[in-house]
């Protein structure tokens, strides 16, 4: 770690995403810290912090990187069976503070979402770039969720949980579909898990990541809000 550059909170800037560590896979540089304007270049630049209460600040930009394009979202035949129920309902932007923080209270194995990240992201929301999603299930309470940013016509997910079951496979489809109808390019996802790799994301090179970006995010996209107009078009699909 020593040989990682220290980044000067007064001085903002970040060395290449391509100078990031093989081991640990995607470790960029240290310190710095979680302004508004930082956080935004960090992203720009496929970049995120990820880091615990007893750590520095550390910034991270993984390879390969696991990301889903909208159009690829896949849905298995127990998901549609689920979808078609119409359980669950889906919205944007009605409940941030409390996703954020069930994002960070529901891991079993402790969470990177300090309070000071929790602040941070909260005054991205309130500048429009950082976005929940809620599933709510027909007494009204919250089923699940995710939080993320939402920068041209990237979308920048950041954590997500669940409390029923299923909640947040009808949020990726529900997800997907709407940023594809407003016309973002990707998803990223950041690191794999089995649960994404089923959902039809899968991981490509950090170039290839970066280029996308270079490419989308002065981009703006096909909306002006973030209501959730997409639905889920019935058994006959």
């Amino acid at each position: 770690m020593t040989s990682l550059p220290w980044l000067d909170p007064d001085q903002l800037w970040f060395p290449p995403a391509e100078q990031a560590l093989d081991d640990p896979d995607g470790l960029l540089a240290l310190g710095g810290d979680l302004s508004i304007e930082r956080l935004k270049l960090a992203y720009r630049n496929g970049i995120f912090p990820w880091f615990s209460d007893d750590q520095p600040i550390l910034w991270w930009s993984p390879s390969p990187r696991c990301v889903l394009f909208p159009e690829e979202i896949h849905v298995s035949r127990s998901l549609r069976r689920t979808l078609n129920r119409g359980y669950f309902t889906i919205t944007a932007d009605q409940a941030f503070p409390r996703i954020i923080r069930l994002c960070a209270n529901t891991r079993a194995e402790g969470t990177w979402i300090t309070q000071d990240m929790i602040d941070s992201y909260g005054q991205l929301h309130k500048q429009g770039i950082a976005h929940s999603i809620e599933v709510w299930n027909p007494k009204g309470e919250l089923a699940g969720g995710m939080y993320g940013l939402a920068i041209g016509r990237c979308f920048f997910g950041e954590s997500m949980f669940s409390l029923e079951t299923n909640a947040s496979k009808v949020l990726m489809v529900h997800l997907a579909n709407q940023l594809r109808e407003w016309g973002y390019r990707i998803m990223d996802c950041q690191v794999e898990s089995s649960h994404l790799l089923r959902m039809g994301a899968r991981s490509i090179p950090r170039s290839e990541f970066l280029s996308i970006l270079r490419t989308c995010v002065d981009s703006s996209p096909d909306h002006s809000d973030w209501g959730f107009r997409w639905q889920w078009p019935g058994p006959e699909v």
